[in-house]
């Protein structure tokens, strides 16, 4: 690996030295099997997202105005111009609220990089399995790195994170693809973060929510095409004192940790800490999720005991999620912690058959769910941002109170990592109804296999339906 730079962008150039000079064999075997694993994960997740309403929607409004029919819709027999492709899967990959998260860093990793990746490999570089990975891992360490420089108080302010940060990932994954020097790949970071946006009022109930993924996915595409035929970017792009990135999106300096970008970079891998879903609403209120199934296996009760419920968690959290819930959308009920602590209790699960349209106004979700009060908790906060989704929950009845502490560790999370068999069961619902068993089956095994493939497009040629 290259020694840190020096000079005006110091942390820039050191993240465009290490995309540039990454190389397959540089990446240890257990990150570049947890990779495959992730990226199987997303690719589920877009699959089952190709038919909901508001994947429909996009698709279908894109499919009018360009004509350019080269890169493939996931989980359909669609195809539409790189860009726009790369709008429409990093969407699908956010769509339902299930993909992974870099619970630290803030970020939906594999739905802002993959769209750019795959489109990459699909239409403007032919990539082989090993190419893949390589520049999948760029997207999967840059992305979350940056998301540690800018903290939780970056999400706190309002910003979507996924839609501001992803820009980094997508175009990193996407400049390493395209095998663009240290000066491009600058200026490819460059032109991302200029375009980076997205604001987190989206969470109560707009669909635009979940394009966030999608547009940071395409920026980042953008950003590297650009580059690579010599169109120039923010060469300073994360250290500028005006307009920079990090200055711009902190509400002060002392609230962004520049050295964060680059922190170990090439001996700690952050993907290795990049957690998977197994409930279909926001990473913020699994551990709240976890903490009550775990209470009535101990003590076993109905909704109609219960008289209150507090959650204690961590101001993020509370901001995030916390809120009262109003029926505005599918969107809001996946994001609100106690639609979604009423929707376990009631319905025994949160995955994707428990949040269908009509759930949005059922009254004795929304009746439990102002049983439910999430209320900030100073201590955790204070534990910093790796202990973010720390809660305490107190479930109180007539007679008695129950309670249970969580130490941030749901299934899935880099703590408590899911099997491969767990993995690979969740894709297989995922993408059930889609998929013939068949292509599952090939689907699956070309990502195993993916170091093996000569060429990337046996795999991503699967990802579409007859």
């Amino acid at each position: 690996m290259a020694q840190p730079a020096t000079g005006q962008n110091p942390h820039t150039r050191r993240i465009a030295e290490f995309v540039s000079q990454l190389r397959y064999g540089q990446i240890p075997t257990p990150v570049r099997e947890r990779l495959k694993l992730l990226i199987l994960d997303s690719l589920g997740c877009a699959i089952y997202g190709a038919q909901l309403e508001w994947c429909r929607i996009l698709r279908a409004t894109l499919e009018q105005s360009d004509k350019t029919r080269d890169a493939s819709i996931w989980g359909t027999n669609r195809r539409l111009s790189s860009a726009h492709a790369a709008l429409v899967n990093g969407t699908q990959v956010q769509g339902f609220e299930l993909d992974d998260v870099h619970r630290e860093g803030i970020l939906h990793v594999g739905a802002v990089t993959l769209p750019a990746l795959v489109a990459t490999a699909e239409t403007h570089a032919q990539l082989s399995g090993k190419d893949f990975i390589t520049a999948a891992l760029a997207g999967y360490e840059i992305g979350p790195r940056v998301g540690l420089c800018m903290g939780p108080q970056h999400i706190g302010q309002g910003w979507h994170s996924g839609a501001t940060v992803g820009v980094f990932a997508a175009a990193a994954a996407a400049a390493r693809a395209l095998a663009l020097d240290t000066e491009k790949t600058v200026h490819a970071l460059g032109i991302a973060g200029t375009q980076s946006s997205g604001l987190m009022a989206a969470q109560y109930g707009a669909m635009v929510k979940r394009m966030h993924a999608g547009r940071a996915a395409q920026s980042g595409l953008y950003a590297a095409l650009l580059a690579g035929e010599g169109f120039t970017g923010i060469t300073d792009v994360f250290e500028a004192p005006y307009g920079g990135f990090c200055t711009t999106f902190s509400r002060s300096q002392d609230r962004f940790d520049l050295a964060a970008l680059s922190a170990g970079l090439g001996e700690r891998y952050e993907t290795m800490r990049v957690s998977l879903k197994f409930y279909a609403c926001v990473g913020s209120n699994h551990t709240t999720l976890d903490a009550l199934t775990d209470i009535r296996k101990r003590h076993p009760f109905t909704a109609a005991e219960i008289e209150w419920i507090v959650v204690h968690a961590s101001q993020v959290t509370v901001d995030h999620a916390g809120w009262p819930y109003r029926p505005e959308g599918l969107t809001a009920a996946q994001l609100n912690l106690p639609f979604c602590a009423a929707t376990l209790i009631l319905t025994g699960d949160a995955f994707v058959d428990q949040f269908t349209p009509d759930c949005v106004n059922d009254r004795s979700r929304i009746e439990l769910s102002r049983k439910v009060q999430v209320i900030h908790d100073p201590a955790i906060t204070a534990l910093g941002a790796a202990h973010r989704h720390q809660v305490r929950v107190e479930v109180h009845f007539r007679d008695r109170s129950l309670e249970h502490e969580t130490r941030d560790a749901p299934c899935g999370s880099e703590q408590n990592f899911a099997s491969e068999a767990q993995i690979i069961d969740k894709f297989r619902k995922l993408t059930g109804t889609a998929m013939a068993e068949r292509q599952q089956n090939a689907l699956i095994g070309a990502v195993q296999r993916l170091e093996q493939l000569p060429d990337s497009r046996a795999m991503i040629e699967l990802l579409r339906l007859a």
